[in-house]
């Protein structure tokens, strides 16, 4: 296994549903993204470095899987689900697998890897 999948099983039931779900919508999204662990969470982003053009994160707490963008605040969303963070960052704190849309996702990932991929 590699290192995210061992992260995301290691998690609790509702939070691994939450955060697996969530990496299928990411690789259906971003399939040119790689996937590692950076800064102890999974992180999907441009070339083979992690941190160096980060698109999206996964992280879990106690009791929700937060699903950040680096350029969270350049995306359109007109949900208004998107929380804005420090820097250009924005996410969603998700406490079940019912608040993820997939395609609402999948639009912020594409906006977001396509901001990164013009600088």
């Amino acid at each position: 296994m590699d290192a995210v999948t061992d992260y995301l099983a290691g998690l609790d039931a509702p939070l691994r549903e939450t955060a697996e779900k969530l990496r299928t919508v990411i690789d259906a999204a971003l399939p040119e993204a790689s996937g590692a662990m950076w800064h102890g969470h999974p992180v999907w982003g441009l070339g083979d470095r992690p941190g160096k053009t980060p698109v999206c994160l996964v992280k879990a707490y106690p009791s929700y899987v937060t699903f950040g963008l680096w350029r969270g605040q350049d995306v359109a969303d007109a949900s208004g689900r998107l929380t804005p963070g420090a820097r250009r960052m924005a996410s969603v704190k998700l406490r079940t697998i019912d608040e993820i849309d997939p395609d609402l996702f999948a639009g912020w990932l594409r906006q977001a890897y396509a901001l990164e991929e013009a600088q």
